[in-house]
């Protein structure tokens, strides 16, 4: 490759740029969050919004009556919400109207992820509502079986547990943000009481939608960006319905991190809005699959988390192509039971695991071994957790981009084409034909 056929590209990695020369002629484009500015005044949109709500008749602020428990559900430390921004908006709300501060209480919905440490609450609930609220701030444990209460069975079958918390407050008010959502769907709304708040069974049958009933592989039609048809979100929003969700409250968020919309109102209809402005931003239309992705999941704290950017990257690469992942990945691997389900072996071992006992971990172990032999990492992880993974990892971004370029023309394609995701965890590329978004 001589100087004259190369360029530099430049993509994030922690907090830092980091810089390869790669062949030119094929650059398909830079596929991105589009950008949008964050609200002017987003303090006063979500009080717009609050007051206002979409397809309920009254605000929450008139809902809630004095000497009712309000719990308030708010996301951890590996989703970014702005909850800091939202939280001082809508207890001053719930106060203002007759509310007691001391009946309202935070509750983080983790799912199964570990809980937010003390320095990670008073950054995402601010320091003022972290001061305000302390002693009333509690962490879900999906594993803490004596704390959760039985609801009922959806017509899917999932026992669903509910963290007691929320099943006997008087009020549930569900913040979150919403982002496209690998298997979900989207992320938000419903999916912040289940799996936020249930338990590990609730949250582990539901989970196993996701493969095929009869076929050894995954569902096709659990998709990411798709809620109606999906078994997996569908399955999500009935358990959700038989607690309570007395008022959602979702941001979206721009590529900085800022609030571009706000969504208040009714479980269902406020988050479909939600995610018709999310798709809107996240959603990135390609006209072919290419043959290299290089992505960037700069900030994603651990590999569980960073799969979303392997699977988003993998949306836009072709059938024989090949992945660039760059990400630090600081806290490992993430998840023990991903390592132990990544142990098991090839896909033939993991899916007949999950046959026996499906589990969150389980499903994405299976996902990333389906990707990783075609990927080539940039990372902090170790030489055994890549291995185990399945990937190739390289000590620089010019040390990947020269194996996945030679893998290719060893292959025989001369001048592989290429896509660059500096956002890869966020950003979904969806194949358009004849007007058809084929996300797969």
């Amino acid at each position: 490759m001589s100087e004259e056929d190369t360029e530099s590209v430049s993509l994030p990695y922690g907090d830092r740029l980091v810089s390869a020369k790669v062949a030119v002629g094929r650059c398909l484009g830079t596929l991105d969050v589009r950008a949008i500015e964050g609200l002017a005044e987003p303090e006063r949109a979500i009080r717009e919004a609050l007051i206002d709500p979409i397809g309920l008749e009254r605000s929450i602020f008139e809902v809630v009556q004095p000497g009712e428990q309000v719990v308030i559900l708010v996301s951890d430390s590996f989703r970014q919400t702005r909850a800091d921004l939202m939280l001082p908006v809508l207890i001053d709300g719930l106060v203002s109207a007759g509310a007691s501060e001391s009946d309202l209480s935070i509750l983080f919905s983790t799912g199964t992820h570990r809980g937010p440490t003390e320095d990670e609450q008073r950054e995402i609930l601010g320091e003022d509502v972290y001061a305000r609220m302390r002693g009333r701030i509690h962490v879900h444990d999906a594993r803490d079986a004596d704390n959760h209460v039985f609801v009922g069975t959806t017509g899917r079958g999932t026992p669903v547990e509910i963290n007691r918390r929320v099943h006997e407050a008087d009020r549930v008010i569900v913040t979150g943000s919403v982002v496209l959502h690998y298997f979900g769907g989207f992320g938000g709304g419903r999916k912040s009481v289940v799996p936020g708040v249930a338990s590990a069974r609730t949250i582990s049958h539901n989970h196993a939608m996701n493969l095929h009933a009869t076929e050894d592989r995954l569902d096709p039609k659990v998709r990411i960006g798709m809620l109606a048809g999906n078994p997996v979100a569908e399955d999500m929003l009935e358990a959700t319905r038989l607690t309570h969700a007395d008022c959602i409250v979702n941001t979206v968020l721009n590529r900085d991190g800022e609030i571009a919309g706000v969504f208040a109102g009714e479980l269902e209809a406020a988050h479909e809005a939600a995610c018709a402005f999310a798709r809107g931003l996240f959603e990135v239309p390609i006209q072919e699959r290419a043959d290299i992705v290089i992505a960037a999941s700069p900030t994603t704290k651990n590999f569980v988390q960073t799969h979303k950017a392997l699977f988003n990257a993998f949306q836009a690469v072709a059938p024989n192509g090949r992945v660039v992942l760059l990400a630090p990945c600081r806290e490992g691997l993430g998840e023990e039971q991903f390592t132990q389900w990544l142990k098991l072996g090839d896909r033939a071992e993991i899916i007949a695991a999950l046959r026996r006992r499906s589990e969150i971990n389980g499903q994405t172990a299976l996902s990333t071994r389906e990707k990783a032999p075609r990927t080539v990492m940039v990372t902090e992880l170790s030489d055994e957790d890549v291995a185990l993974l399945g990937a190739r990892r390289a000590e620089s971004l010019q040390e990947a981009v020269d194996a996945v370029f030679g893998d290719l023309v060893r292959a025989g394609i001369d001048a592989p084409g290429y896509y660059l995701m500096p956002t890869a965890a966020y950003t979904v590329p969806g194949l358009e034909r004849e007007g058809v978004n084929d996300t797969y």
